[in-house]
């Protein structure tokens, strides 16, 4: 796959005007290649294989939010990135995820090509997938180079969408709890 991307790189480069045997971007094909491979890496990754069995049996039914997760994606419309941060909070029923597999979870789905929205709900159905919870709430927020340096150009926008499953979308007492967790420096 790497020699074709490499080539399609080199193809873009002489299609934008430039000479990509200079000096400067002799390597540069094969670095871009490298790099896409990277940022969409999560298509190579499972929700199985991500798990590595880090789910436990544990008589725990109060809320577990893990915030501020770091998420780098890329704009599918675009090929720009995007990226922001991420909270996850689910109501455990009899079983409990090891903390570090929700950022895990994030790593597979923001490394695709990605729209937000989708993106949301992905990482609330994974983790409802992985331990069969009373419920699941996710809330992104998301700086997107694609109205930053094209289109409309606004540099202090941000994309903000949650997705709620279960008891989060069903109660609004426990939905306000997870947002106040949230929002809470």
């Amino acid at each position: 796959m790497l020699p074709e991307m490499s080539r399609s790189y080199r193809l873009l480069l002489s299609s934008l005007g430039e000479n990509p045997e200079r000096q400067g971007l002799l390597k540069t094909p094969e670095r871009a290649a490298k790099a896409m491979l990277f940022f969409t890496k999560g298509y190579d990754q499972s929700l199985e294989e991500v798990l590595n069995d880090a789910i436990f049996d544990e008589d725990h039914d109060e809320m577990v939010v893990v915030k501020d997760i770091e998420m780098f994606s890329m704009c599918e419309h675009h090929l720009v990135p995007f990226y922001g941060k991420v909270s996850i909070g689910y109501l455990p029923c009899g079983k409990i995820l090891g903390l570090s597999k929700l950022a895990r979870i994030v790593e597979i789905y923001s490394r695709r090509l990605q729209v937000q929205e989708r993106l949301t709900k992905q990482i609330a159905v994974a983790v409802t997938k992985a331990v069969q919870p009373a419920g699941v709430a996710v809330v992104v927020e998301g700086v997107h180079m694609c109205m930053v340096m094209r289109g409309v150009q606004k540099i202090n926008s941000k994309t903000v969408t949650s997705t709620m499953l279960g008891v989060f979308r069903d109660d609004p007492k426990t939905r306000e709890e997870f947002l106040n967790l949230v929002h809470t420096k």
